[in-house]
């Protein structure tokens, strides 16, 4: 047996180093997307305490609520809907969808599910504040923010965030060369999608192929601006340590002029 000592973030992120003829994938659930058979994915389910459900109450503000969780806490959800129809609401579960195989469950890059339930509302059971942010962006919702480790409840306000992805995309206007991230990771590689957006400016705009996006590889290639196509996570989660504004697709669109502020989306792996 090997263990594969490299870093891993997800599904899309699996070693093609590790040796052996089965790689057993601890902690994530399949992407369904063409997964390798030889991949055997062993998902964690965490249990934890609902009593934050009772502080969550006085924040929900209509009677229809859809629910979404990571993996990890996805099957607390049916749990938490019980709960919440005891007391006169209506819940709602969506998924599975094709990236997200357990009910409910959102990812970092897939938010279908959360858009599924078609509620104004949303509750977020699951901890710290990216995900909401995310599904309050994808969906247009209100999303309630319900953390059962540490009994915090919050609403999930996505302003300062956008605050600060203009602010992003009004630097990169200015950007004599763009560097166009493409991950060489078979779950993260866009190609197709980086072409794309290389063509929209090629005089200014080359593909980048890299295995692993850090602010140091960014640094040593010396590009004005960049746009990522690898895991959508990291324009949003590691924009401050990043040398250069990073953005994401549909902001890039943005900085050109092929897109409205008003138009603003998440970008999202389908």
């Amino acid at each position: 047996m090997t263990l594969d000592g490299n870093p891993c973030y997800g599904a899309c992120d699996l070693s093609r180093e590790a040796s052996g003829d089965i790689l057993v994938h601890i902690g994530h659930t399949p992407l369904g997307r063409g997964d390798d058979e030889r991949v055997i994915y062993l998902p964690l389910s965490q249990d934890a305490d609902l009593a934050v459900l009772s502080a969550a109450l006085p924040l929900l503000e209509r009677r229809i609520v859809g629910l979404v969780s990571t993996a990890q806490h996805a099957h607390l959800l049916p749990e938490a809907a019980a709960f919440l129809e005891a007391r006169g609401f209506e819940a709602r579960i969506g998924g599975p969808t094709p990236r997200t195989p357990l009910r409910g469950q959102v990812l970092g890059c897939s938010y279908g599910a959360a858009r599924e339930t078609g509620a104004p509302e949303i509750l977020f059971v699951g901890t710290g504040l990216f995900h909401p942010l995310g599904v309050a962006l994808a969906t247009g919702a209100r999303v309630i923010a319900a953390d059962p480790f540490t009994g915090q409840v919050e609403v999930a306000d996505p302003g300062r965030l956008l605050r600060q992805r203009f602010a992003r995309i009004e630097r990169a206007k200015g950007a004599a060369t763009v560097g166009i991230l493409l991950s060489t990771k078979t779950g993260q590689r866009r190609a197709v999608l980086a072409r794309k957006l290389a063509s929209l400016d090629p005089s200014r705009s080359v593909v980048i192929a890299l295995e692993e996006v850090t602010p140091d590889a960014l640094v040593n290639l010396g590009f004005d601006a960049y746009v990522n196509t690898a895991c959508p996570r990291l324009a949003y989660d590691d924009s401050m340590r990043f040398p250069a504004p990073v953005l994401a697709p549909p902001e890039y669109e943005i900085a050109l002029g092929r897109r409205a502020w008003e138009e603003y989306v998440l970008d999202e792996c389908g």
